[in-house]
């Protein structure tokens, strides 16, 4: 893959919140784990990525073509997690350039408003164009608890199949808790390896069955 000029993704059309609202990471509150979790992808698993095996521990249909499930290791805490894989899946053609100019624009913004001086975005592009990455880094004070770095990596993709378009964003998370410096250094030296376990990860196989709408609360 190639690294793409941010410049160069500079699309004048408005594109909805979808891909920060996507997640439920970084200074998000992250909704308490459901004790019985539904398998809306129907994705076989555990997911093995980078040679460790992650567990469906979260899922929300959060409208009729958008389905997202989460994943963390198995002795990880789902509401302080350490690593955490996030799917979003959408059954419907999504701009795949509009959906990672408005990621970047999120990040960029975040890292003004809180002065988050160890925070970097930047973007991968395949050579085919068909996917692009959006990896990033963002540290967080928080009112209560440790504070941390938080390095992530977005992988955004498109799917034809037969005609029926849809759009698939995988994502994976690392936090390491303590001294900010210290520790966004530690993700940093981290970072080409866990990219190239991003790129070259197989994306799971979905089969998209809808379930209700969960009301928003």
């Amino acid at each position: 893959m190639k690294i793409r000029n941010l410049l160069a993704i500079s699309i004048g059309l408005a594109f909805s919140s979808l891909v920060h609202s996507q997640e439920t990471k970084t200074e998000e509150t992250t909704a308490p784990a459901p004790v019985e979790v539904i398998d809306r992808l129907n994705i076989p698993g555990p997911l093995t990525f980078n040679g460790n095996e992650y567990f469906l521990t979260w899922s929300k249909q959060n409208s009729a073509t958008w389905a997202q499930q989460q994943y963390i290791l198995r002795d990880d805490d789902f509401n302080n997690y350490k690593e955490l894989i996030n799917i979003s899946y959408f059954d419907k053609e999504i701009d795949i350039e509009m959906a990672v100019k408005q990621k970047v624009e999120y990040v960029e913004n975040r890292k003004e408003r809180t002065q988050d001086k160890y925070s970097f975005v930047s973007v991968t592009e395949s050579p085919d164009g068909k996917e692009i990455i959006v990896d990033y880094l963002v540290t967080v004070v928080p009112k209560e608890g440790e504070s941390y770095a938080e390095y992530n990596i977005d992988r955004f993709k498109n799917f034809d199949t037969n005609g029926k378009k849809s759009f698939l964003i995988f994502s994976y998370s690392k936090r390491i808790a303590g001294d900010l410096k210290y520790s966004s250094k530690a993700l940093s030296k981290e970072r080409n390896k866990l990219m190239e376990a991003v790129i070259t990860t197989a994306i799971p196989t979905v089969t998209y069955k809808p379930t209700a709408v969960e009301p928003k609360k």
